[in-house]
């Protein structure tokens, strides 16, 4: 592996430096319309860059203070899927908002009988002349109460196998007979939902690819769950980074204790190890290759790692670390776009919004596939362990959750 990036003469540095000299401080609009939002997808979204360019669009617009807009479902998840499967009309009414930001996206997946066994999802879309009626519910739905559409899964053929009989949907969060309840965290704030569906309308036109093909496409979108390349907060990829923390620490003052100075050791080690298995699955990437079992590893570590670390902040800061000062949501700064996750701390340890980042951290280890499930797929895909059998599926249990999208 080469872990340098290329030197600053690099014409596709001076490319995006060119660039940015001209727009010294884009707008959302630029952003998305010069390709550098989501700088992989295919022209004129984005710029076909490999991830060697993307690394670089990322390096440079940082060292500018750029920020991209902030959608992390509908560039991360929604986007991918309507590129792969959605039609021409489709992919013009939607992807130049969602790349802007001007319109957020949230995901309409988990249900309360359907989280690891996503399959089993019981909200129903009944076909109705040129419309399809929506009836159910949907939980864990991060930023619904922003967001101006969703992907929904829903089933559209009850007769059939689980997998076979779901289909793929965006749904306008504005429509009639859509309830949107908060579930309030321990932060004080929101970021998740629950959304209810009772005789929801969708236009005929709301569905991606083809009808009963929506299992194979949620497949794709969990398959895009972490297209960045970049490297991110603690948080899932929101909050300080542990180098950020580690700054934080330093500049509040000199750590005494033996066992804290350790542990801040810790963290910086094991930043360093994630980063050098991000480079890993990097490297797998140019080659063209799927990514191994180090997405699975680097999830589970990442997630104990992002715990950690709001700990030893909390543990630093002391007693005044237990004041909470953020509503567990947050802005992106100067927009009125919601920043999924806390409200990232000041660069000090002063700000009350650690403590949030530390009550948000407990659900690291759960969320997206919880550490469970994480263990299980690598004790038998790269420890080769004996298999568990799903006896609904027939699948060993490692197969059926991977199938489900959860690793």
């Amino acid at each position: 592996m080469d872990f340098e990036l290329p030197a600053a003469d690099d014409p596709r540095r001076i490319a995006v430096r060119e660039w940015l000299g001209a727009h010294p401080s884009p707008s959302a609009v630029e952003l998305a319309e010069s390709g550098y939002v989501a700088p992989h997808w295919p022209a004129p979204w984005g710029i076909d860059a490999d991830p060697i360019h993307q690394l670089i669009i990322d390096d440079e617009l940082a060292r500018a203070g750029v920020k991209r807009p902030v959608n992390p479902i509908g560039i991360g998840w929604a986007g991918p899927t309507i590129l792969y499967a959605g039609t021409v009309g489709q992919q013009q009414r939607y992807l130049g908002p969602i790349l802007s930001g001007a319109e957020f996206w949230c995901q309409l997946f988990s249900e309360p009988g359907a989280g690891s066994d996503l399959a089993g999802l019981a909200t129903r879309a009944v076909r109705d002349g040129d419309e399809y009626v929506v009836n159910g519910s949907k939980i864990w739905t991060s930023g619904a109460q922003y967001a101006r559409f969703g992907i929904l899964i829903a089933r559209t053929d009850p007769n059939v196998a689980k997998h076979r009989g779901i289909s793929y949907f965006v749904c306008p969060m504005d429509l009639p007979g859509i309830e949107i309840r908060p579930i309030t965290e321990m932060t004080g704030g929101h970021t998740f939902n629950e959304v209810f569906f009772t005789d929801v309308r969708l236009p005929g036109d709301s569905l991606i690819g083809e009808l009963h093909d929506g299992w194979r496409l949620a497949k794709v979108t969990l398959g895009n769950e972490r297209v960045s390349l970049s490297s991110g907060g603690v948080l899932w990829g929101n909050g300080p980074t542990a180098l950020e923390t580690i700054d934080a620490i330093r500049a509040h003052g000199p750590v005494t204790d033996a066992v804290l100075r350790q542990r801040v050791a810790a963290a910086y080690c094991e930043h360093t190890v994630l980063e050098l298995i991000r480079l890993r699955t990097l490297t797998a990437a140019l080659k063209g290759e799927p990514p191994g079992p180090e997405a699975s590893i680097r999830k589970l570590l990442s997630d104990h790692h992002g715990q950690r670390v709001m700990e030893l902040a909390r543990d630093v800061i002391g007693a005044p670390a237990m004041l909470t000062g953020a509503d567990g949501e947050g802005f992106v700064p100067g927009t009125d776009t919601a920043a999924l996750g806390p409200a990232r701390p000041r660069r000090d340890l002063l700000d009350p919004g650690w403590l949030d980042g530390y009550l948000f951290s407990q659900a690291l280890t759960i969320g997206g596939g919880t550490w469970a499930v994480q263990r299980n797929i690598i004790a038998e895909r790269v420890l080769g362990l004996p298999h568990d059998t799903d006896p609904t599926t027939g699948m060993t249990w490692a197969d059926a959750q991977l199938a489900q999208g959860r690793s």
